[in-house]
């Protein structure tokens, strides 16, 4: 093993996420992958979980186990909502810095991560969206927020996505209102035929979700102003567009200091 591989545990390897990342993890030659975990997989050789996966690690389903086993530098945690805290406590815990992309974790959630990093002084790496184009439009739509009062958020996502609206829409929505430093003016409806139809509301804004099969991780971002209409749109095509902003994470995340919340934060 070269000296400056950074040693790597993934979470969640049985996902769609979790996959992808096992494989650039892979093809990196500063990475070594040491660890696999997900209950869904337990006992098989990630080999056949993850094409080109190596034999000779075997998927657990304890991570805290795991953890000890393997002894990794960094976890990677793309799982779901109901155990993405108690993976991270588990890792920090066992003094493994965390870099995660797991959504729906609450303001709340985000406040005892603070302080378990700060326990265990172990940093941890949050991001609602790994995308470098999709934290590019978050940075764009803040910018748009200071000269436009109307606007509403679209995002669209696969039917299997656990939460909604998505993290990124509000992370979106958050840095639109700091940027403009006001809420977008309501444009009221007189009557609605269907409760919800106009979406629901954070920091101002108007967030509508989609969820359906031929979506992957889609967000537009609208703008009005009389005579113009401005929209700011990420396309995804593929989960492979979350790779290099996670492979980004690994590197950095040793040199971070406690929690660390968004890709934008390191770009």
């Amino acid at each position: 093993m070269l000296a400056q591989q950074l040693t790597i545990l993934v979470t969640g390897v049985c996902g769609q996420m979790g996959k992808y990342v096992v494989g650039g993890v892979l093809e990196e030659a500063d990475m070594k992958l040491v660890g696999a975990v997900d209950p869904a997989g337990r006992g098989q050789p990630l080999s056949e979980i993850v094409p080109g996966g190596p034999e000779d690690i075997v998927c657990s389903g304890h991570l805290a186990a795991a953890l000890e086993e393997s002894q990794p530098q960094i976890m990677i945690d793309f799982t779901t909502p109901d155990v993405v805290m108690d993976n991270i406590q588990a890792a920090l815990n066992a003094g493994v810095a965390c870099v995660v992309g797991t959504t729906g974790l609450s303001p709340v959630d985000l406040q005892v991560v603070q302080r378990m990093c700060a326990k265990t002084d172990t940093p941890c790496l949050i991001a609602p969206n790994f995308s470098i184009g999709a934290n590019l439009m978050m940075k764009f739509a803040a910018e748009a927020a200071t000269n436009f009062d109307y606007s509403e958020i679209v995002e669209r996502h696969h039917e299997k996505k656990a939460d909604a609206p998505s993290g990124t829409a509000l992370i979106t929505a958050e840095k639109m209102a700091e940027a403009s430093q006001r809420p977008m003016r309501e444009v009221p409806t007189a009557h609605e035929e269907l409760t919800g139809v106009r979406g629901g509301e954070t920091a101002g804004i108007h967030v509508h979700s989609v969820r359906m099969p031929g979506y992957v991780a889609n967000q537009e971002v609208v703008f009005g102003d009389i005579g113009e209409v401005l929209k700011i749109e990420h396309i995804t095509t593929g989960r492979e567009c979350f790779i290099p902003g996670v492979l980004l994470a690994v590197r950095r995340v040793l040199d971070l200091q406690g929690l660390v919340y968004g890709l934008d934060t390191i770009l």
